[in-house]
């Protein structure tokens, strides 16, 4: 992974073969950003995406493995318990043209990825709400 900081935005390279939510949150910890915006695109081999169960409030999880396309990969940054905290999405299509797209776990990058953070100037905590089974925005902290 390559960046360059441009005032509170972080323009990145992924290399092939880096998992992106792991180099994201090496950057997030070694750059001090507590709270921030994610957006990118690029090249992926193997994707794992989760959707979230309402009633059984368990996340199901797909691995992916092939030549995909991402074609959109949002996200933001908080912190819960003072840990760099992801939450991302990802939509990717695959060599026919067929798009999948859900909460992201893990992306292994085959080409190159091109991300964008902007560092937002506070924090926003997380608590796990037991009613609805996620961690949820604090804006009480």
């Amino acid at each position: 992974m390559e960046y360059k900081k441009f005032g509170n935005h972080y323009v990145i390279r992924m290399e092939k073969g880096e998992e992106v939510m792991e180099k994201l949150k090496e950057l997030c910890l070694k750059e001090d950003i507590r709270l921030g915006s994610i957006s990118g695109l690029g090249a992926a081999g193997e994707v794992e995406i989760g959707l979230f169960n309402t009633e059984s409030k368990e996340y199901k999880t797909t691995v992916m493995k092939g030549m995909f396309e991402i074609t959109s990969l949002i996200g933001n940054i908080t912190r819960k318990d003072d840990e760099v905290y992801l939450h991302c999405h990802i939509n990717f299509s695959d060599a026919s043209l067929h798009t999948y797209g859900g909460h992201l776990v893990r992306v292994i990058i085959s080409a190159t990825g091109e991300i964008v953070i902007t560092k937002i100037d506070g924090e926003v905590e997380r608590h796990f709400d037991d009613n609805i089974g996620l961690n949820l925005f604090d804006f009480s902290k």
